[in-house]
């Protein structure tokens, strides 16, 4: 098991991580919208399993890879971090959209909506991200088992990321209305996901080794 400390930590950067808008929660936001809350949380299945992938995967080996060469995970921590900057980037640059500005997509059956969520969660570079330049900072091989602590912080992961985005699908008309009906929240909303990307992003890149 992870040092309490180091799962706390861990958990807090997977909520920011969880709370800023990415390729995941752009899908389920416009799902939810354009085909209802059912549609959004059948995407999320697909997230899901997309997750358990990616815990997989760093467990099984790409994490102790990681940790056993460290100019690799240099290489990956800054490459986050500059990610995370395009990110913070892509929100505040003028003519940015708010994720909860609504796009038209086409009605799909829940095996396509669980398939896309699915791919879409595959191909984000933000849970890349997450798996191989985050969570090696949260893991030492003097206190157990890489592979314990592997899955153990993924699924904290997990569990943080489909409790947002679950929320977010159920509420994501509602949302939208709101800030439609207000559009100064739609620039607050932006500018505080940017400095949030940011923070972030500086916080990776200027962190020592664990």
């Amino acid at each position: 098991m992870p040092h309490l400390s180091s799962l706390l930590a861990f958990g807090l950067v997977s909520l920011g991580m969880a709370l800023t808008p990415g390729p995941n929660m752009l899908y389920l936001i416009s799902r939810s919208i354009c085909q209802g809350r059912t549609a959004g949380l059948i995407s999320l299945g697909g997230v899901a399993l997309g997750f358990v992938f990616y815990m997989l995967s760093a467990a099984l080996g790409i994490t102790a890879l990681l940790l056993a060469v460290p100019f690799a995970y240099d290489a990956l921590r800054f490459g986050g971090a500059l990610y995370l900057l395009w990110l913070a980037w892509q929100a505040v640059k003028p003519g940015g959209r708010s994720p909860f500005q609504v796009r038209d997509l086409p009605a799909d059956g829940p095996r396509k909506l669980f398939a896309m969520g699915f791919v879409t969660n595959l191909l984000n570079p933000k849970i890349a991200v997450l798996y191989l330049s985050l969570l090696p900072q949260f893991i030492d091989p003097q206190h157990g088992s890489v592979l314990a602590q592997s899955l153990t912080l993924g699924s904290v992961q997990i569990m943080m990321s489909l409790t947002i985005n679950a929320i977010v699908a159920v509420m994501a008309g509602s949302i939208a209305v709101f800030l439609a009906q207000r559009p100064a929240w739609i620039v607050v909303q932006r500018w505080l996901m940017g400095t949030v990307l940011a923070g972030l992003a500086v916080k990776m890149a200027t962190e020592a080794r664990r």
